[in-house]
């Protein structure tokens, strides 16, 4: 039993969690608050991982000149990867229709807070910190990457006196913390068995029946999205794909089970570094990934946000279908870290094109599920991106 990987329990203990929730409601639904515990531990690891790790990587290994590099080359991957993410959601939701004639009195009661709109300045401003501490509390992941870089940039200018003290503390620092996140990773299959456990106490299955074909549009595209997207990446990258499975099998499980993708980061860098990317490229590309690599959430978007319409009757030209999942991609910045935050931007959005709220109470009753799919495609993509990047600096260590 002790050889048994993490992994492996964690599949346990959603089959477990599962049983539980359904036989034993009454039990289960007072369990969410292991897998909120689990969660806040991993929240604490975040911010000095990513501080630590991107200090080291480009003050104490990197130079400038490839940070950059590395930024310029992430953000054309992203967006190509992004790109076809839409296509494929949009297609799939055009072919199946799985929202036409559906029965809105039929609708989930619920309530969805729509957000204050964003413009572009308002989203270009959200991604620099203007209190380090606050970005933290607030689990800011982009404005700590940002603080980082520019902090190790800083470092970098320094004399070496100054410099070797902070490049110690960084380095020892980030061993403590993949330390520590080996000792809370102790507690997933736990967590992860409280998570599933609950989400099937309090949502049954009774209220999925009807919702069956987006549910299977959206996992049959994102199926689809890794084979016509992800392998032929691993093929022209030469990446054996049996390796690449079987090192994100853990953090893709564990986003899978919790729903959330900051649950996987700390064990997905862990990974990456295992199998050879360079720590500096696994602490810049995954992060950053987290807000501009979101492949599952960017289909699950476009999918549903076409599902509205077709469920309000409401007629969308491709041109406007284009449009509206456009705007979706520029307000989901910054929404992995937070289970079922993409439920928030869709209901901001639909407003906008004057689409109804109805069809979104209808999601809400198998969103934890959608969640499911489309953040642990979010981590693996991250994860093959890292591997990208390193292939492209020339810097993996097969």
């Amino acid at each position: 039993m002790k050889k048994r990987s993490i992994t492996t329990w964690i599949m346990v203990a959603m089959v477990v969690g599962a049983l539980g929730g359904y036989f034993f409601p009454s039990v289960a639904i007072h369990l969410k608050i292991v897998s909120q515990l689990f969660l806040k531990l991993i929240k604490t690891i975040i911010a000095p991982l990513l501080f630590s790790t991107l200090v080291v990587g480009i003050a104490g290994h990197a130079d400038l000149k490839q940070v950059g590099r590395m930024g310029w080359k992430s953000l054309v991957y992203f967006e190509i990867v992004t790109t076809l993410a839409l296509v494929i959601g949009l297609f799939a939701i055009n072919i199946t229709k799985v929202g036409v004639g559906i029965d809105l009195s039929s609708s989930v009661s619920g309530e969805v807070v729509t957000p204050v709109k964003q413009n572009w300045e308002d989203i270009i401003l959200h991604i620099f910190p203007e209190n380090i501490a606050k970005s933290i509390a607030d689990g800011q992941i982009l404005q700590i990457v940002v603080f980082s870089i520019l902090f190790a940039i800083g470092l970098a200018m320094v004399k070496e006196k100054y410099k070797t003290p902070m490049l110690s503390f960084s380095e020892s620092l980030s061993e403590v913390m993949f330390k520590f996140t080996d000792v809370v990773m102790y507690f997933a299959p736990v967590a992860v068995g409280g998570a599933i456990a609950y989400t099937v106490a309090k949502n049954g299955v009774g209220v999925f029946v009807n919702l069956i074909g987006l549910l299977g549009t959206l996992y049959g595209a994102l199926i689809v999205f890794i084979l016509v997207v992800f392998l032929p990446i691993m093929w022209i990258i030469r990446l054996p794909i049996k390796t690449f499975l079987k090192a994100v099998s853990e953090p893709v499980s564990i986003a899978f089970a919790t729903a959330s993708s900051e649950s996987a980061l700390p064990r997905a860098m862990e990974a990456m570094q295992s199998m050879g990317v360079p720590r500096k490229i696994v602490a810049f590309v995954l992060p950053t990934g987290y807000s501009f690599n979101l492949d599952g959430t960017t289909l699950y978007l476009s999918l549903a946000s076409v599902f509205v319409a077709q469920a309000a009757g409401v007629e969308m030209s491709l041109g406007q279908q284009i449009l509206m999942v456009i705007t979706l991609m520029l307000t989901s910045k910054g929404v992995a870290g937070v289970p079922r935050a993409s439920l928030v931007i869709l209901s901001a959005t639909a407003a906008s094109f004057h689409l109804p709220a109805e069809p979104i109470f209808i999601i809400m009753g198998i969103d934890a599920l959608m969640d499911m799919g489309r953040t642990a495609v979010n981590v693996m993509g991250n994860c093959l991106a890292s591997v990208v990047i390193a292939k492209w600096e020339g810097e993996f260590k097969s």
